[in-house]
Parts: structure tokens; C-alpha cells; sequence
């Protein structure tokens, strides 16, 4: 449970990946490439942006946690809050995500476990490009919410 727990409050950090890929006509570029998740409980955790999906964004998360083979989770999305599948290891996860870009430098997410929705996430990017600061709010079943805040840096 633990480890399921971990894993869906760094989804959130997906819609960080997204916010840098939407950063403007003029900076389209931006969010492509490699990001690090710079806060202690996140250390090995590595995020990819690459374009695909007609104009859309492909996610890909590296997650190392403590003594567990590492895991890659990866999100395809259209970036106008379609609802996507969440794959992990490449396979389905019942996990969708509802992803949007709001403006030049933020993104909106909802998240959703087996069609329930269990968190959402805000994602502001800086002005230089560099660097990402991402607002989770996630509740598993039963459990009280639980607010993260992530923040990632360009390689």
C-alpha cells in the first residue's frame, strides 16, 4: 500500500512534465527534455518530455524507490484535459489522468483510480523555463488528503 501510495502523489508530478511542453508559441521547446525532481523524498526520480500525440505531450517518469526495481510510468496526453490511461512498466494501471494546459505557464490534472477520482495537481512554470513547481491534492480511499508540493529542475 505504501509503495501504491508513493506512486500516485509522484503522478502528480506528471503535470509538471506537461506545464514545461505548453510554455508558449515562442518557447515550444521549453519542456522537452529531461527534468529532475530536486526534493529529498524524490531523489532518482527523473521525468521525461517528448512530443507526440499530435501536438500533445508523451511523459515518461523513471521512479526508483528504496530497495524496489525502478519503475517507469508514462502518460500520452492531448493537453486539452482529455482523459488518458496511465501506464506503469507498460501496461494499463486503471489510473487516467485529465490534463490541461491553462495558460503559457500553468497546467491543471485530475487523477483518476478505476474511474474515481482521487487527486489533482496545479503545475506553475517558472519564467526562465527552468524550473517547474507543482501543487498536489490527493485522497486514497478512506484516508485523509494529503497536500505535496514538487518542484523540478531542467537538465
Amino acid at each position: 500500500m505504501r509503495s501504491l501510495t508513493a506512486a500516485k502523489r509522484m503522478v502528480g508530478g506528471v503535470v509538471l512534465l506537461l506545464i514545461l511542453g505548453w510554455a508558449g508559441q515562442a518557447q515550444a521547446q521549453i519542456g522537452v527534455g529531461t527534468w529532475v525532481r530536486t526534493d529529498l523524498k524524490a531523489q532518482g526520480m527523473t521525468m521525461t518530455v517528448e512530443k507526440c500525440c499530435n501536438g500533445g505531450l508523451r511523459l515518461t517518469y523513471h521512479i526508483a524507490m528504496g530497495n524496489q526495481p525502478p519503475t517507469t510510468m508514462t502518460v500520452d496526453s492531448p493537453m486539452d484535459g482529455t482523459e488518458v490511461p496511465v501506464f506503469v512498466g507498460g501496461k494499463p494501471s486503471g489510473e487516467t489522468m485529465s490534463i490541461k494546459r491553462v495558460d503559457d505557464h500553468h497546467i491543471s490534472t485530475v487523477m483518476t483510480m478505476n474511474g474515481k477520482p482521487f487527486g489533482t495537481s496545479n503545475a506553475t512554470l517558472s519564467a526562465d523555463g527552468k524550473t517547474m513547481t507543482v501543487e498536489s491534492v490527493t485522497q486514497m480511499s478512506g484516508a485523509k488528503s494529503e497536500k505535496v508540493t514538487e518542484t523540478w529542475v531542467k537538465k
